[in-house]
């Protein structure tokens, strides 16, 4: 789910998953702007995480590093994808396409990892937002014909029914802007023919729609939107044809975003778990069910995320993740286009650290999440397996003391400390030093860890391609892939001290934080670290306080000599 452009020019702020798209950019214009979140703020001012650095640093100690496992928990994987095959994990008990479980961990061909949004028939595409299935659930039990009982059960459930309230405001106000918005993008899609001859064979230019009268409020319309457009570089000048060309492609962008959302997200009767997945949902103990359709029907975001991460330079391409010398690339599929399940995201932590992920990346979330304690239980699985969550803050805009952004690591919103020590969350930053949080990003002292680039990120998409995309879920990986660096080079640190040493170690800025609110609006009084992450810093702050080499194997004298012998 992504922001879409064309609705810029009506509408803003309907931020998702935990990405926003970003306007086209041509990468070719500026190769720099591929790479820019890699750069080292000491000599550039660009709050890059200094990638290079951090790897000569550790090499000039003499490091070698061991490769380490990233679990990317997403919408899939493309894993052939030419920047990402050669980092990519793969399942060495696994026999490819035999029909067997043969490692015998209940997934049979899992030989990339797993997909837990889907089953025999196929795999879900678009799902409810958590907050419809929590209105289906108990809209009967707390607001049903009867209400003695409704009375009843509110007093006797209080935690569900303020779910329910909560969950029921939500979706009241998205269901209706998302129906607003199709309608809304339907008409200007089928007004497009007539919107294009009003330009009369001329091209698109300010002063060629000044001199267009409407004669009835649909043209009215037509010509505000035409007007809006003519100042956009992307488009101003254009012929007809072009215009209608990018009108198309616009209309089509943003149906696509709101045809689900107003059909099935926000759809009370809609369901697809049962007769795809065919589990039993609400048994949250089951665990082997799902296929091994790694990239799914939709894995641009996924791709993306595991492109930050673990890519490699393709051809022509130089775009490469951060932990690209590094990371491979476990792919588990949990979240569908809309909101991931929490018996999914619980499976899919326990399944990627039971297959040797020792980083997980999470760049989901919701605002409401009924099966919280299975997730929360998983998180502690992990905790004790010495796995790092690596948490993306979303995209709401919001402190996220104020409005819970689930998965949490703070059970409640009071609590001084996190209930489990290896959970970074990570906000989005810009390349614009001026305007460093991104204008999404949300933000807390306490709940958001570190900030890292969100902004203008060029990585892999589906179809062996790349593009530019930006969220907090840009911004995870980049933290990932910066872990993967720390831990593959001392083998030995915890997810405590790789929290540690990039929340130590950041680049602080006290810039405006650009927060329409009360609260304090300094960059570095919204997350713990007050900064953006430098990994060549985190390196050095690791080594000198957390780095302890391998013991020596020492061979007995006997075996020595006989060795000397062969």
């Amino acid at each position: 789910m992504k922001k879409i452009l064309i609705a810029a020019y009506f509408m803003t702020g309907f931020a998702t998953f935990a990405q926003k798209a970003e306007t086209p950019v041509d990468p070719m214009k500026d190769k720099n702007l591929m790479t820019w979140y890699h750069q080292d703020f000491g000599s550039s001012n660009v709050y890059g995480v200094n990638t290079q650095n951090a790897y000569k640093y550790l090499e000039a100690k003499g490091l070698k590093p061991r490769p380490v496992i990233v679990g990317v928990l997403d919408s899939g994987v493309e894993v052939d994808h030419p920047g990402l095959i050669k980092n990519m994990w793969k399942n060495p008990n696994e026999v490819p396409n035999n029909g067997k479980d043969d490692d015998g961990n209940g997934y049979i061909d899992d030989v990339y990892g797993w997909n837990f949004s889907g089953g025999k028939n196929g795999d879900v595409d678009v799902d409810n937002m958590e907050v419809t299935r929590v209105v289906k659930k108990f809209q009967n039990i707390f607001e049903g014909p009867d209400s003695t009982k409704n009375k009843a059960n509110q007093a006797k459930m209080p935690t569900e029914f303020d779910m329910y309230m909560k969950s029921k405001e939500i979706f009241t106000k998205k269901s209706v802007e998302a129906k607003q918005g199709y309608e809304t993008y339907k008409r200007i899609n089928e007004m497009i023919p007539s919107m294009v001859a009003m330009l009369n064979g001329q091209n698109l230019t300010p002063e060629v729609v000044s001199t267009i009268k409407p004669s009835t409020p649909e043209q009215a319309m037509a010509i505000s939107i035409l007007g809006q457009i003519s100042r956009d570089p992307a488009i101003a000048g254009k012929s007809p044809a072009e215009v209608q060309t990018f009108l198309s492609a616009q209309m089509k962008e943003a149906l696509d975003y709101y045809e689900p959302q107003a059909m099935k997200q926000y759809n009370l009767d809609y369901d697809p778990r049962a007769s795809i997945v065919g589990d039993n949902y609400d048994n949250y103990a089951e665990k082997n069910y799902g296929n091994n359709h790694f990239e799914g029907p939709d894995a641009k975001h996924g791709t993306h995320v595991a492109g930050i991460i673990a890519g490699l330079p393709n051809g022509d391409n130089v775009q490469y993740g951060v932990g690209y010398k590094t990371a491979k690339i476990m792919t588990v599929r949990a979240v569908p286009n809309g909101d991931e399940r929490d018996k999914d995201v619980a499976n899919a932590i326990r399944y990627a650290v039971d297959n040797g992920a020792k980083i997980l990346n999470m760049s989901f979330g919701k605002p409401v999440s009924p099966g919280k304690d299975v997730v929360w239980d998983a998180f502690k699985y992990a905790e004790d397996k010495g796995v790092l969550l690596v948490k993306a803050a979303g995209n709401e805009n919001e402190n996220i003391a104020d409005n819970v952004y689930f998965p949490t690591n703070f059970k409640k919103v009071t609590d001084e400390k996190p209930f489990v020590n290896n959970m970074i969350v990570v906000g989005s930053s810009t390349n614009d030093n001026e305007f460093l949080r991104s204008d999404f990003s949300n933000y807390n002292q306490k709940m958001v860890n570190v900030f890292a680039p969100g902004s203008k990120i060029y990585s892999t998409v589906p179809d062996g391609k790349y593009e530019y995309l930006q969220g907090t879920s840009m911004a995870s990986p980049v933290v990932a892939g910066a872990a993967s660096i720390l831990m593959a080079y001392m083998p030995n640190m915890t997810p405590a001290q790789v929290i540690e040493s990039l929340v130590k170690t950041s680049n602080k800025s006290s810039v405006n934080a650009m927060i329409n609110s009360n609260e304090n609006n300094r960059f570095d009084l919204i997350s713990e670290s007050g900064g953006v992450i430098d990994v060549r810093k985190a390196a050095e702050y690791a080594y000198t306080h957390f780095y302890k080499p391998s013991p020596t194997k020492i061979v007995p004298a006997k075996k020595r000599k006989a060795t000397a012998r062969k």
